[in-house]
């Protein structure tokens, strides 16, 4: 069995292009495309769009966690993220934050976050 090769193209500029990609429904006004993983276990990748702004909930990051603002902003306890910045938590990261209307981000777990 092969793995598939996953390619973002443009995605600096997915506020033009962001009807290309599938979303889902995450939690309410924030929708969801899945690149790999079901965040449930493993590693997963998803662009995440903050169509209203949304609060994020406490959770703790067992893994790694990596979040590229593609545009807009989002916010957690260590402050604003504006697009084109990557923001990591290492494990043992326990925060909250708010992701602001129009914000969609790419975020990167090593491992299931867990919300508290």
């Amino acid at each position: 069995m092969t793995a598939e090769t996953i390619e973002l193209n443009h995605l600096f500029r997915i506020i033009s292009n962001q009807n290309d990609y599938s979303w889902d429904y995450f939690r309410e006004g924030v929708d969801i495309h899945r690149l790999y993983g079901d965040g449930e276990a493993g590693p997963t990748a998803a662009l995440l769009r903050y169509r209203e702004t949304s609060p994020i909930p406490p959770h703790i990051h067992e893994g790694y966690e990596h979040i590229l603002v593609l545009c807009g902003t989002q916010e957690d306890n260590d402050g604003v993220i504006e697009a084109g910045t990557l923001r990591i938590h290492p494990p043992g990261t326990v925060h909250r934050g708010t992701g602001y209307a129009g914000c969609i981000v790419l975020a990167i777990y090593e491992k299931p976050v867990r919300f508290l």
